[in-house]
Protein backbone atom coordinates (compact mmCIF):
# COMPACT_ATOMS: atom_id res chain seq x y z
CA UNK A 1 0.00 0.00 0.00
CA UNK A 2 1.53 3.94 -1.01
CA UNK A 3 2.82 5.39 1.79
CA UNK A 4 2.58 8.99 1.12
CA UNK A 5 4.93 10.31 3.75
CA UNK A 6 7.79 7.70 2.53
CA UNK A 7 8.07 7.74 -1.45
CA UNK A 8 10.55 5.05 -3.34
CA UNK A 9 12.02 6.54 -5.90
CA UNK A 10 14.29 4.63 -8.77
CA UNK A 11 17.28 6.06 -9.77
CA UNK A 12 20.03 5.19 -12.28
CA UNK A 13 24.00 5.87 -11.75
CA UNK A 14 23.68 8.47 -14.31
CA UNK A 15 25.79 11.65 -12.99
CA UNK A 16 23.73 13.90 -14.58
CA UNK A 17 20.34 13.34 -13.47
CA UNK A 18 18.79 15.52 -10.72
CA UNK A 19 18.40 12.56 -8.53
CA UNK A 20 22.13 12.72 -7.18
CA UNK A 21 21.56 16.28 -6.23
CA UNK A 22 18.00 15.47 -4.51
CA UNK A 23 20.04 12.70 -2.56
CA UNK A 24 22.70 14.84 -1.83
CA UNK A 25 20.84 18.22 -0.08
CA UNK A 26 18.27 18.20 2.11
CA UNK A 27 15.77 19.76 -0.09
CA UNK A 28 13.19 16.73 -0.26
CA UNK A 29 13.35 16.89 3.34
CA UNK A 30 12.44 20.10 3.95
CA UNK A 31 9.76 19.70 1.45
CA UNK A 32 8.53 16.80 3.88
CA UNK A 33 8.97 14.15 1.60
CA UNK A 34 11.08 11.27 3.14
CA UNK A 35 12.24 9.77 0.29
CA UNK A 36 13.90 5.90 0.01
CA UNK A 37 16.20 5.79 -2.99
CA UNK A 38 17.24 2.69 -5.21
CA UNK A 39 19.42 1.85 -7.73
CA UNK A 40 18.87 0.13 -10.49
CA UNK A 41 21.00 -0.69 -13.85
CA UNK A 42 18.69 0.37 -16.65
CA UNK A 43 15.17 1.65 -17.54
CA UNK A 44 14.12 -1.94 -17.76
CA UNK A 45 14.96 -2.38 -14.58
CA UNK A 46 13.01 0.61 -13.52
CA UNK A 47 9.98 -0.69 -15.59
CA UNK A 48 9.91 -4.61 -13.58
CA UNK A 49 10.16 -2.75 -10.41
CA UNK A 50 7.40 -0.60 -11.46
CA UNK A 51 5.47 -3.65 -11.79
CA UNK A 52 6.57 -4.95 -8.52
CA UNK A 53 4.84 -1.85 -6.77
CA UNK A 54 9.05 -1.11 -5.10
CA UNK A 55 8.66 2.68 -6.59
CA UNK A 56 6.35 4.97 -6.56
CA UNK A 57 8.73 8.02 -8.69
CA UNK A 58 11.41 6.59 -11.45
CA UNK A 59 14.08 8.49 -13.38
CA UNK A 60 13.84 6.77 -16.76
CA UNK A 61 14.33 7.50 -20.28
CA UNK A 62 10.83 7.09 -22.19
CA UNK A 63 11.07 4.09 -24.34
CA UNK A 64 11.58 1.53 -21.80
CA UNK A 65 8.34 3.52 -20.06
CA UNK A 66 6.54 3.42 -23.21
CA UNK A 67 7.65 -0.54 -23.26
CA UNK A 68 6.07 -0.74 -19.63
CA UNK A 69 3.18 1.41 -20.51
CA UNK A 70 1.95 -1.05 -23.62
CA UNK A 71 2.73 -4.15 -20.88
CA UNK A 72 -0.29 -2.85 -19.13
CA UNK A 73 1.74 -1.48 -15.82
CA UNK A 74 -0.11 1.49 -14.72
CA UNK A 75 2.56 4.26 -14.89
CA UNK A 76 2.86 7.82 -16.37
CA UNK A 77 5.34 10.18 -17.36
CA UNK A 78 4.78 13.94 -15.33
CA UNK A 79 7.99 15.48 -16.81
CA UNK A 80 10.83 16.38 -18.55
CA UNK A 81 14.62 16.15 -16.91
CA UNK A 82 17.26 15.98 -20.26
CA UNK A 83 17.59 15.46 -23.69
CA UNK A 84 19.55 14.28 -26.05
CA UNK A 85 21.49 11.80 -23.55
CA UNK A 86 23.06 8.83 -25.90
CA UNK A 87 26.50 9.05 -27.68
CA UNK A 88 28.01 7.11 -30.05
CA UNK A 89 31.92 6.65 -29.03
CA UNK A 90 34.80 4.39 -30.62
CA UNK A 91 38.60 4.58 -30.22
CA UNK A 92 40.38 7.13 -32.25
CA UNK A 93 41.14 5.36 -35.51
CA UNK A 94 37.64 5.74 -36.09
CA UNK A 95 36.40 8.61 -38.02
CA UNK A 96 34.07 11.25 -36.48
CA UNK A 97 30.66 12.32 -37.98
CA UNK A 98 32.43 15.84 -38.74
CA UNK A 99 35.27 13.40 -40.59
CA UNK A 100 32.51 11.10 -42.15
CA UNK A 101 30.29 14.38 -43.67
CA UNK A 102 27.19 12.53 -42.81
CA UNK A 103 25.20 9.91 -39.61
CA UNK A 104 25.48 6.85 -42.49
CA UNK A 105 29.08 7.44 -42.88
CA UNK A 106 29.96 7.24 -39.64
CA UNK A 107 27.89 4.26 -38.54
CA UNK A 108 29.46 2.42 -41.97
CA UNK A 109 32.41 2.12 -40.32
CA UNK A 110 31.02 -0.29 -38.19
CA UNK A 111 29.59 -2.63 -40.87
CA UNK A 112 30.40 -6.11 -39.73
CA UNK A 113 31.37 -4.94 -36.49
CA UNK A 114 29.87 -4.36 -32.88
CA UNK A 115 28.23 -1.92 -30.66
CA UNK A 116 27.76 -2.37 -27.06
CA UNK A 117 24.77 -0.82 -25.76
CA UNK A 118 22.91 -1.31 -22.56
CA UNK A 119 20.20 -3.86 -22.13
CA UNK A 120 17.76 -4.47 -25.28
CA UNK A 121 14.53 -1.89 -24.40
CA UNK A 122 16.60 0.98 -23.36
CA UNK A 123 16.69 4.32 -24.96
CA UNK A 124 20.32 3.78 -26.26
CA UNK A 125 19.48 0.45 -27.72
CA UNK A 126 16.53 1.30 -29.58
CA UNK A 127 18.19 4.99 -30.78
CA UNK A 128 21.30 2.55 -32.08
CA UNK A 129 19.20 -0.26 -34.10
CA UNK A 130 16.84 1.87 -35.36
CA UNK A 131 19.92 3.89 -36.63
CA UNK A 132 21.13 0.84 -38.05
CA UNK A 133 18.35 -0.16 -39.51
CA UNK A 134 17.76 3.26 -41.37
CA UNK A 135 21.04 2.64 -42.53
CA UNK A 136 20.37 -0.78 -43.55
CA UNK A 137 24.12 -1.72 -42.26
CA UNK A 138 24.98 -5.52 -40.98
CA UNK A 139 26.03 -4.28 -37.23
CA UNK A 140 25.77 -5.99 -34.49
CA UNK A 141 24.43 -4.30 -31.49
CA UNK A 142 25.32 -6.83 -28.00
CA UNK A 143 23.63 -5.53 -25.07
CA UNK A 144 24.88 -5.50 -21.71
CA UNK A 145 22.84 -5.15 -17.87
CA UNK A 146 25.36 -2.57 -16.90
CA UNK A 147 26.63 0.19 -18.69
CA UNK A 148 30.20 -0.59 -16.58
CA UNK A 149 30.40 -3.57 -18.48
CA UNK A 150 30.03 -1.63 -22.00
CA UNK A 151 33.28 0.28 -20.57
CA UNK A 152 34.82 -2.67 -20.27
CA UNK A 153 34.04 -4.95 -23.10
CA UNK A 154 35.40 -1.28 -25.13
CA UNK A 155 38.64 -1.57 -23.23
CA UNK A 156 38.99 -5.17 -23.60
CA UNK A 157 38.73 -4.37 -27.30
CA UNK A 158 35.32 -7.44 -27.21
CA UNK A 159 33.24 -4.82 -29.00
CA UNK A 160 34.44 -1.66 -31.65
CA UNK A 161 32.29 0.66 -30.72
CA UNK A 162 29.87 1.82 -27.61
CA UNK A 163 26.57 3.86 -27.20
CA UNK A 164 25.23 5.31 -23.82
CA UNK A 165 25.34 7.97 -21.56
CA UNK A 166 27.95 11.32 -21.10
CA UNK A 167 28.96 9.70 -18.29
CA UNK A 168 29.99 6.36 -20.46
CA UNK A 169 31.91 9.03 -23.20
CA UNK A 170 33.86 10.72 -20.08
CA UNK A 171 34.91 7.34 -18.43
CA UNK A 172 36.08 5.73 -22.16
CA UNK A 173 37.68 9.39 -22.84
CA UNK A 174 39.91 8.39 -19.80
CA UNK A 175 40.02 4.60 -19.70
CA UNK A 176 41.17 3.79 -23.27
CA UNK A 177 41.21 7.90 -24.98
CA UNK A 178 37.85 6.73 -26.62
CA UNK A 179 36.29 9.73 -28.76
CA UNK A 180 33.04 10.73 -30.03
CA UNK A 181 32.16 9.35 -32.93
CA UNK A 182 28.56 10.81 -33.00
CA UNK A 183 27.25 13.61 -30.80
CA UNK A 184 24.46 13.18 -28.94
CA UNK A 185 22.12 15.81 -30.74
CA UNK A 186 23.03 13.99 -33.99
CA UNK A 187 21.73 10.27 -33.52
CA UNK A 188 18.27 11.47 -32.33
CA UNK A 189 17.12 15.14 -32.33
CA UNK A 190 15.66 15.94 -28.51
CA UNK A 191 15.37 12.49 -27.47
CA UNK A 192 13.83 12.01 -24.03
CA UNK A 193 16.66 10.83 -22.16
CA UNK A 194 15.14 10.65 -19.14
CA UNK A 195 11.72 12.15 -17.70
CA UNK A 196 9.79 11.47 -14.53
CA UNK A 197 7.66 8.84 -14.70
CA UNK A 198 5.10 7.89 -11.64
CA UNK A 199 3.09 5.00 -10.75
CA UNK A 200 -0.20 6.35 -11.00
CA UNK A 201 -1.10 5.38 -7.49
CA UNK A 202 0.76 8.28 -6.38
CA UNK A 203 -1.56 10.55 -8.42
CA UNK A 204 -3.76 10.34 -5.28
CA UNK A 205 -1.33 12.37 -3.59
CA UNK A 206 -0.64 15.65 -5.76
CA UNK A 207 0.68 17.51 -3.20
CA UNK A 208 3.64 14.83 -2.96
CA UNK A 209 3.97 15.36 -6.76
CA UNK A 210 3.81 19.08 -7.22
CA UNK A 211 6.39 19.40 -4.52
CA UNK A 212 8.80 16.89 -5.90
CA UNK A 213 8.42 18.27 -9.25
CA UNK A 214 9.61 21.75 -7.70
CA UNK A 215 12.78 20.42 -6.41
CA UNK A 216 13.35 18.37 -9.77
CA UNK A 217 13.34 21.68 -11.65
CA UNK A 218 15.17 23.05 -8.77
CA UNK A 219 17.69 21.02 -9.25
CA UNK A 220 17.82 20.95 -13.15
CA UNK A 221 18.62 24.89 -12.87
CA UNK A 222 21.21 24.37 -11.10
CA UNK A 223 23.06 21.95 -12.69
CA UNK A 224 22.64 24.34 -15.64
CA UNK A 225 23.21 27.33 -13.93
CA UNK A 226 26.09 26.70 -11.08
CA UNK A 227 27.58 23.00 -12.77
CA UNK A 228 30.81 23.39 -10.77
CA UNK A 229 28.51 23.88 -7.27
CA UNK A 230 26.62 20.88 -8.64
CA UNK A 231 29.40 18.69 -9.73
CA UNK A 232 30.89 19.14 -5.96
CA UNK A 233 27.83 17.88 -4.33
CA UNK A 234 27.63 14.88 -7.21
CA UNK A 235 31.09 14.02 -6.52
CA UNK A 236 31.05 14.27 -2.72
CA UNK A 237 27.56 11.85 -2.95
CA UNK A 238 29.08 9.03 -4.72
CA UNK A 239 32.99 9.07 -3.57
CA UNK A 240 33.70 7.67 -6.88
CA UNK A 241 33.97 10.38 -9.90
CA UNK A 242 35.22 13.61 -9.37
CA UNK A 243 33.94 17.26 -9.98
CA UNK A 244 36.00 17.10 -13.24
CA UNK A 245 34.14 14.04 -14.74
CA UNK A 246 31.03 15.79 -13.95
CA UNK A 247 31.28 18.66 -15.03
CA UNK A 248 32.62 16.81 -18.25
CA UNK A 249 29.21 14.72 -18.31
CA UNK A 250 26.74 17.83 -18.17
CA UNK A 251 28.61 19.72 -20.64
CA UNK A 252 28.79 16.63 -23.55
CA UNK A 253 25.09 16.99 -23.90
CA UNK A 254 23.72 20.19 -21.80
CA UNK A 255 20.30 20.31 -21.99
CA UNK A 256 18.33 20.27 -18.72
CA UNK A 257 14.66 21.34 -17.84
CA UNK A 258 11.68 19.86 -15.91
CA UNK A 259 8.97 20.92 -18.68
CA UNK A 260 7.07 18.40 -20.85
CA UNK A 261 8.11 20.55 -24.17
CA UNK A 262 6.88 20.51 -27.56
CA UNK A 263 10.31 19.08 -28.80
CA UNK A 264 10.72 16.66 -26.00
CA UNK A 265 7.00 14.99 -26.54
CA UNK A 266 7.46 15.40 -30.18
CA UNK A 267 10.34 13.21 -30.02
CA UNK A 268 8.80 10.52 -27.46
CA UNK A 269 5.99 9.75 -29.71
CA UNK A 270 8.26 9.63 -32.65
CA UNK A 271 9.86 7.12 -30.85
CA UNK A 272 6.35 4.75 -30.81
CA UNK A 273 6.16 3.80 -34.47
CA UNK A 274 10.02 2.29 -34.17
CA UNK A 275 9.49 0.89 -30.74
CA UNK A 276 6.38 -0.91 -32.60
CA UNK A 277 8.47 -1.34 -35.75
CA UNK A 278 11.34 -3.27 -33.43
CA UNK A 279 8.13 -4.89 -32.02
CA UNK A 280 9.04 -3.71 -28.69
CA UNK A 281 5.10 -2.94 -28.26
CA UNK A 282 2.45 -4.12 -29.34
CA UNK A 283 0.42 -1.05 -30.75
CA UNK A 284 0.86 2.10 -30.99
CA UNK A 285 0.46 4.27 -27.90
CA UNK A 286 -1.19 7.91 -28.15
CA UNK A 287 -0.14 10.66 -26.26
CA UNK A 288 -2.51 10.90 -23.60
CA UNK A 289 -0.86 7.52 -22.27
CA UNK A 290 2.60 8.33 -22.07
CA UNK A 291 2.29 12.08 -20.67
CA UNK A 292 0.13 13.85 -18.21
CA UNK A 293 1.07 17.22 -17.94
CA UNK A 294 -1.44 18.87 -14.65
CA UNK A 295 1.31 18.60 -12.54
CA UNK A 296 4.24 20.09 -14.83
CA UNK A 297 1.79 22.90 -15.93
CA UNK A 298 1.56 24.14 -12.36
CA UNK A 299 5.03 24.25 -11.20
CA UNK A 300 6.49 25.19 -15.04
CA UNK A 301 4.88 28.21 -16.59
CA UNK A 302 7.89 29.63 -18.57
CA UNK A 303 9.57 28.62 -21.35
CA UNK A 304 11.52 25.32 -21.02
CA UNK A 305 15.03 25.45 -20.39
CA UNK A 306 16.24 22.49 -22.64
CA UNK A 307 18.05 25.18 -25.17
CA UNK A 308 18.24 28.37 -22.85
CA UNK A 309 21.67 28.92 -21.64
CA UNK A 310 22.71 25.73 -21.15
CA UNK A 311 26.07 24.46 -19.77
CA UNK A 312 28.20 25.23 -22.92
CA UNK A 313 29.36 22.25 -24.55
CA UNK A 314 32.88 20.72 -24.76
Amino acid sequence: MLNPKLVNIGHLSTVYHTSFILMGTDWLKKAGIHANWKLFASGPDIVKAFANEEIDIGYIGLPPAIIGIDMGIPIICVAGGHVEGTVLIARNEYRTLEDSGNLNSALSQFEGKSIGSPPKGSIHDVIINNAINEAKLNIEVKNFAWTDFVLEALVDGDIDAAVGTPSLAVAAARTCGANIIIPPHALWPDNPSYGIVIRKELMQYPDVILDFLKLHEKASNFIRTKPQDAAKIVSKLTGIVDEEFVVSAYKVSPKYCASLSSEFVGSTMAFVPVLHRLKYISRLLSENEIFEYSFINKIHKEPPHYNLNPVQPL
